[in-house]
């Protein structure tokens, strides 16, 4: 928007925002705002441009989520705005803004899933009673057979319906992992370039032309980081291209340099042998415990070491925190990280334990049997990888 308010450019990506307004280009701002929101919010957004247009102090706004009038949808958006000079001198207005629609749907379906991880707690526990009804019909052989049978079928039915919420969310993380390495990181990346590539075409112009390239390459770049930490978090793609101990450097590295928790790292070179599902389970195990340690342990330090043993696969994870009641943590239910590491443990044949001592710290301990893991013996003994 030029000094007088009217818009003046619109690129194409924007262009869907305001493809019902006719005139568009050349108009004042504030009619269009007012076509596409609500009196209350085009007042706010118009102040809001107005006040950068005057003072040259920027806004962002984190989320935006309003009822567009022309179409009746909600629509989310993250946006700001910046004044800039033009070559004539005059101030103008410009607005980024980026469409979050999509991506908080993507949200709703995560938190349903966890509303459903719930359910499967709730699920547990009517089995446990089914059980003690089972020991107070000894008495009758038959009702004794149909109890039991029936306890196994819910059994079953909870391991299925567990494995299948593990299972859709180890894929809806991946898929939407792919989704922003190749298709938006990429798109902000060859923005970037070509704003390297205005900012040498424009060397002629004034000084402030430059700096506002600048700042928004800055701006671009820090997008990037975002999307690629929000990747890796969901789903790292180091895990599936290089292996469980270069995931597990990558992730430490970012959560020391996050939480200021100093993490030293252990690990035979025998594990990337290891069964793919199994190197996930102690990824996502891993991960879920350092969450937890950096949420409620006020801890310094965390061991994580993973070794074989004569009878299993041991990976080890202490810190130098708070301890807690570890029987009432579980029983609660209120702690769904330790349950659904418990879960995905078991899911793969595998067991789960907690030890927490006032002034000790708390370890956590996942053993998985020898026979489970498929890891290959070497052809020669490798030290441990640190």
């Amino acid at each position: 928007m030029d000094a007088q308010f009217r818009l003046q450019q619109v690129n194409v990506r924007a262009l869907a925002v305001f493809k019902d307004i006719e005139p568009l280009i050349d108009r004042d701002f504030s009619e269009i705002t007012r076509l596409l929101w609500s009196k209350s919010v085009s007042d706010r957004i118009i102040q809001k441009f107005r006040h950068t247009l005057k003072t040259g102090e920027s806004y962002q706004a984190p989320e935006f989520n309003e009822k567009r009038r022309d179409i009746g949808d909600m629509q989310i958006y993250e946006w700001q705005i910046q004044r800039v000079t033009l070559p004539s001198g005059e101030h103008a207005v410009v607005a980024f803004f980026n469409d979050i629609t999509e991506r908080k749907k993507a949200e709703i379906v995560r938190r349903r899933l966890e509303v459903l991880t719930a359910s499967n707690q709730k699920l547990e526990l009517e089995i446990v009673h089914r059980k003690a009804v089972e020991a107070a019909l000894r008495q009758s052989e038959q009702q004794q057979g149909e109890l039991l049978a029936q306890s196994r079928a819910m059994q079953e039915q909870l391991r299925q319906l567990s494995r299948q919420v593990l299972e859709a969310q180890e894929n809806e993380r991946k898929r939407i992992s792919l989704e922003l390495h190749d298709v938006i990181a990429q798109t902000l990346t060859g923005i970037n370039i070509r704003l390297g590539t205005l900012k040498q075409a424009a060397g002629l112009n004034t000084k402030d032309f430059a700096r506002n390239i600048a700042r928004t390459q800055r701006l671009v770049e820090k997008s990037v980081h975002i999307v690629h930490r929000f990747a890796r978090e969901l789903r790292p793609a180091v895990l599936d291209d290089l292996g469980l101990i270069p995931a597990l450097h990558a992730y430490l590295k970012s959560f020391m340099a996050d939480t200021g928790i100093r993490v030293s790292l252990q690990v035979f070179a025998g594990i990337e042998r290891a069964d793919a599902a199994l190197r996930t389970v102690l990824y996502r195990v891993a991960q879920e415990a350092l969450t937890n340690v950096s949420r409620h342990a006020h801890a310094s330090h965390v061991t994580v070491s993973i070794e074989q043993r004569p009878q299993d696969l041991c990976m080890k994870i202490t810190d130098d925190g708070q301890a807690f009641d570890v029987e009432h943590a579980l029983q609660s239910g209120k702690r769904l990280g330790l349950l659904g590491m418990r879960e995905r443990l078991e899911m793969v044949g595998g067991s789960f334990s907690i030890t927490s001592v006032t002034g000790q710290g708390t370890t956590i301990e996942a053993r998985l049997p020898l026979h489970k893991t498929r890891v290959r013996p070497p052809k020669r003994p490798v030290k441990p990888r640190t």
